[in-house]
């Protein structure tokens, strides 16, 4: 019979299969969504991108729920997102409208998909001592809602991106830039979602579900453009703020 002490000085060398399968549906998806782009089904490519946002907004909470957080999963996880927010939707928005706009287009791809590394990069090395009620600089998967957004939108509407590719640049860099930018976020984790809502809560959440199934491109890349205007705006009022209290306090 084995020694449960000798048990706990070796513990067993496997990964937690739940949460890493959701972290490779993720993957899968943004991988996808490059194979797409490049075959000219963009439309296809901008859903599946959103479709591994959902994935991994899953892949972490799973764990939390079900104990199986690890350094593997964590680590796994960033390296996916790198995939599915920083290179797929680079490549989608290039594939669709900066290619024809020549060297500046894939440099513009490329800001998009260095930002995503360093944002990535510097949230992990400050994960354990950030403030969690805030991001510093546009999360990953906001930025590529924006960018893949875009896409879906010009797809959906059949925008000519000859005419749209200057637009499409601007996007894609600015995304990139805010992404790495010292701009406040909310990350809503504040939010408590285990407390009792009224019912008309609930009503609202079926209207939003209604209205986003009714032009899902438009209002997808509506709200996340909004959100990414709030970090300025949220940025400026907190300075505004310190600023104030230090004149009250002179």
């Amino acid at each position: 019979m084995t020694d449960s002490n000798e048990t706990q000085k070796h513990p067993s060398k496997g990964i937690y299969l739940l949460p890493n399968i959701l972290t490779t549906a993720g993957l899968f998806s943004g991988f996808y969504a490059i194979i797409a782009s490049m075959n000219n089904h963009f439309e296809s490519a901008a859903v599946a991108i959103f479709i591994a946002m959902i994935f991994d907004a899953l892949d972490g909470r799973v764990a939390r729920m079900t104990n199986t957080q690890s350094a593997f999963g964590a680590e796994y996880d960033s390296m996916a997102d790198m995939v599915s927010f920083g290179i797929a939707p680079a490549l989608v928005a290039y594939n669709w409208a900066l290619g024809d706009l020549g060297k500046i287009g894939w440099l513009a791809a490329f800001i998009y998909a260095a930002a995503a590394a360093l944002r990535l990069a510097r949230f992990n090395t400050t994960v354990g001592t950030a403030d969690k009620r805030y991001f510093t600089g546009l999360a990953s998967p906001a930025a590529a809602a924006i960018v893949s957004g875009m896409v879906w939108l010009g797809a959906d509407y059949e925008f000519n991106p000859d005419t749209f590719g200057v637009f499409a640049m601007i996007i894609t860099a600015l995304s990139g830039l805010l992404m790495v930018s010292n701009f406040r976020y909310s990350s809503f984790k504040e939010i408590k979602w285990k407390e009792r809502v009224p019912f008309i809560a609930i009503l609202l959440m079926v209207l939003v579900f209604v209205i986003v199934a009714f032009e899902p491109a438009l209002v997808l890349f509506s709200i996340f453009s909004l959100y990414a205007l709030s970090g300025p705006i949220l940025t400026y009022r907190g300075v505004k703020e310190i600023k104030a209290k230090n004149s009250d306090s002179e």
